[in-house]
């Protein structure tokens, strides 16, 4: 097989004006080109973006030599109602915007001539998410020239099997009958080689690998398959790796068992829109995986397969999402009216993409979907599951249902109708519904409100049936349920499908007690874009408006921010899975006593720093979380404060602000200093400095810098606030802009602001040599260079 990359060149064209195309690249996102408006139909749900539709048309020669072969073009991803010609003939429709899909094209070419392919995308039915989509083909695009005997596309299933002996199952489907060579390779070394033959179609074989090691998360070892019919040759990357979940054990990998401390995120990029370039979907999982997440899962939708891949590699579990409406809709133009006649052929799409991925390890069915209260819905819940069990017997099933919605939505609370839908569209402050009701109610009530709620009798009657059709129940924003329902549902396996970040301590020391406690999914792990404002804490200078208006573009909720910072409340989960003794942040001092955004899913705002010149002798709140006994606070060499401390705590305290350094040490019960952290308040001179995560990458790498304002010791000075320019040669820039969820700027462009003293430039290489970026603001300018290499 032959694979070709159709992702340059091609003409993207808003629907009805054919004379404005534009030349892209795949990845694209076509949404970042939309205007915004405060009438938009989209509202806080996209971050008020009007969408429109639009064609993508790109032309290829066939070659005369593929007259023989067969042809396939995949798509990865296109949002969405993707309808796709070839040469004028319609030849594909694929209405799901977050699954892939194949189309045979051999007998639709014209050899030795150009073929056209042209995407009719339809996005301008708002709305119809309730975060930021994307609009058009976001995810990557590729031809195969296979021989005409050839092995299927997603022909290669490959299984571990049960045994102390490290062992694999292949199973493959070919197009005829014939011979079969297996080769396993380590880093290019061949293990072992063994041949059969495909009979009716098919062949399963099993082959031992005792020198083989098995996949952990702490040891992500990979393996491949590479596989040889006749002239067709396909190569999968594959771990070793065996799941278990049960209620003597737990949640166990090869035997050992693991505490999934897990992550919710989006399928955005942030700045980079809903673009799946592959080394951005790598960067988020290597930043997950460095501040401590061994799981993510993927809300509201299958994730890409880049994002698998680079699961794999870093070892982080994955728990993957079908959807997040069945069929009752959460906005008006929702996938809820074709879920029960899709939802067995794209659970199919999302298997046979998973299926040889050992990172893995679960699948959801569904998002705080109300069905699971009703009695069509608790049916529908049991057959999707079956099917999930049908294409992939490997894995458990969840779903990830919000305790006290249910029962809210079973007494007509937040119910989605068509009457509530055509205010939605026609008026900003329409009546909310569904998980945005809950959203609001949340962010009005807060939190323990709604985990109260949860524990009301009806909840558990309105819940109970769902949860019996699945592997494991996922609860969202129910931990404190979780004493009584261990106790009364003895085999019940539960899932913290969603949860406060508040709450990181509590759930982990309830699991580390009851191994029926399998994991947690915080809400969010990292910030995305639309639901705009739910989980932001922003004060006026940089928010001038608290109604999530336009201007208001990310949710705010994410423990790491827009730009891949990992903010305070990401140090206090650390300290509560035992990764670290010690967090110390500070609620800007210039906000002290300031009222801000309210939200449910954010702690604090936090910031590592205690740089605010010209604040001296105001009230500053300090916020500690340790796993220490006890903790002294020391301003400039004077111990001004000890306070004694709980279970891992997160808490805050009051003391001057005054210049120069404050120190934090915590200590043992005995005494032993077991952690300090020390905060030095930036000298006088400000410069404007940039920090490029890498400063040599290669041609399919992008290249991320971090562009701040500083003393001449490089500590960041929180309060600059100032306009930056920046130029790129030798690269493009594809995305500028900060990590405050209020930006009323295009992250296309070359100008930004600063947020708390940072911005963020992302460049993608043209060609191997060199790209030089050189920002401008009022303090300065600055430069850096990177090599690129191939």
């Amino acid at each position: 097989m032959k694979k070709i990359s159709l992702n340059n060149n091609w003409i993207c064209k808003r629907a009805g004006q054919p004379e404005q195309g534009m030349t892209v690249n795949i990845p694209h996102d076509a949404m970042q080109m939309d205007e915004k408006d405060e009438l938009s139909a989209g509202g806080v749900h996209n971050g008020w973006y009007v969408c429109h539709d639009y064609i993508y048309e790109k032309a290829f020669c066939a070659s005369e030599d593929w007259r023989e072969k067969r042809v396939i073009l995949e798509f990865e991803g296109i949002y969405k109602n993707a309808i796709v010609f070839l040469n004028g003939e319609r030849i594909a429709v694929h209405e799901y915007g977050y699954t892939g899909f194949y189309i045979d094209i051999s007998e639709r070419l014209c050899y030795e001539k150009d073929n056209s392919i042209k995407v009719y995308v339809s996005n301008s039915e708002q709305p119809n998410s309730r975060w930021y989509s994307g609009t058009g083909i976001y995810r990557p695009v590729w031809l195969y020239l296979l021989p005409v005997e050839h092995i299927e596309m997603d022909g290669i299933r490959i299984t571990t099997l049960p045994g102390e002996i490290p062992a694999i199952g292949i199973d493959i489907a070919t197009t005829g009958d014939g011979e079969l060579d297996i080769e396993i390779l380590e880093k290019g070394q061949l293990l072992t080689k063994v041949s059969s033959r495909a009979e009716q179609k098919k062949c399963h074989l099993e082959i031992s690998l005792p020198q083989a090691k098995r996949w952990m998360p702490e040891q992500p070892q990979l393996y491949l398959c590479r596989v040889t019919f006749g002239e067709d040759q396909r190569e999968e990357r594959f771990g070793i790796r065996e799941i278990r979940c049960d209620a003597q054990n737990g949640f166990c990998i090869n035997g050992k068992r693991i505490i999934l401390r897990g992550a919710c995120i989006h399928h955005d990029n942030g700045l980079l829109g809903a673009c799946a370039y592959d080394y951005a979907e790598y960067r988020k999982i290597r930043i997950l995986k460095e501040n401590g997440y061994n799981a993510i899962r993927s809300a509201h939708n299958p994730c890409s397969k880049a994002m698998l891949r680079a699961c794999d590699e870093l070892g982080m579990l994955v728990l993957d999402e079908y959807v997040d409406v069945w069929y009752i809709h959460k906005t008006k133009y929702d996938y809820a009216d074709r879920v029960i006649q899709n939802y067995e052929t794209d659970l199919k799409a999302m298997t046979d993409k998973d299926y040889n991925h050992p990172s893995v390890v679960m699948y959801s069915i569904g998002n705080e979907v109300s069905e699971t209260a009703q009695k069509k819905g608790i049916e529908l819940c049991g057959k999707m599951t079956q099917k999930l069990h049908e294409l992939d017997g490997t894995r458990p099933v969840t779903c990830g249902i919000n305790i006290f919605f249910n029962f809210l939505s079973s007494i007509g609370f937040g119910v989605y109708s068509d009457k509530k839908a055509e205010q939605e569209t026609k008026n900003s402050k329409r009546k909310k519904v569904g998980s945005e009701f809950f959203n609001s109610l949340a962010g009005i009530l807060g939190a323990g409100f709604m985990k109260f709620g949860a524990t009301l009798y009806p909840c558990d009657l309105k819940t109970r049936d769902a949860f019996g059709k699945l592997d494991i129940a996922g609860y969202n924003y129910g931990i404190n349920r979780y004493r009584h329902d261990l106790k009364k549902y003895p085999s019940r396996l539960i899932l913290g499908s969603e949860t406060f970040c508040s709450d990181a301590a509590k759930f982990y020391q309830l699991a580390q007690k009851n191994p029926r406690i399998i994991g947690d999914f915080v809400w969010a792990g990292m910030d995305y874009l639309g639901e705009v404002g739910v989980g932001a804490w922003e004060y006026a200078d940089y928010a001038p408006r608290f109604d999530g208006g336009k201007g208001w573009v990310s949710a705010g909720s994410g423990r790491i921010d827009l730009t891949g910072k990992p903010l305070t409340e990401m140090a206090y989960t650390q300290v509560a899975f035992g990764l670290r003794e010690l967090a110390v942040g500070v609620i800007p001092v210039n906000h002290t006593k300031d009222k801000h955004s309210p939200s449910a899913w954010k702690m604090s705002n936090a910031l590592e720093s205690w740089s605010y010149e010209g604040y001296d002798g105001e009230t500053a709140c300090v916020e500690v979380s340790t796993g220490a006994a006890y903790v002294e606070f020391i301003l400039n060499d004077e111990i001004i404060r000890k306070r004694k401390v709980k279970n891992r705590e997160c808490f805050q305290t009051k003391i001057p602000y005054r210049s120069g350094t404050l120190q934090i040490k915590a200590y043992a019960a005995d005494g032993s200093l077991i952690a300090e952290q020390r905060l030095q308040t930036a000298g006088r001179e400000t410069q404007l400095r940039m920090f490029p995560e890498q400063t040599t990458i290669d041609t399919s790498e992008l290249c991320y810098i971090r562009i701040c304002y500083t003393d001449e010791n490089g500590i960041l000075k929180p309060l600059i606030r100032d306009e930056l320019r920046v130029e790129v040669s030798g690269g493009i820039l594809l995305g500028f802009g900060n990590a405050c969820p209020y930006h009323e700027r295009s992250y296309k462009g070359d100008v930004t602001d600063t947020y708390y003293g940072e911005a963020l430039a992302i460049i993608q290489p043209q060609e191997m040599g060199e790209i030089t970026v050189r920002a401008t603001g009022s303090y300065g300018t600055a430069e850096t260079k990177i090599k690129v290499r191939v």
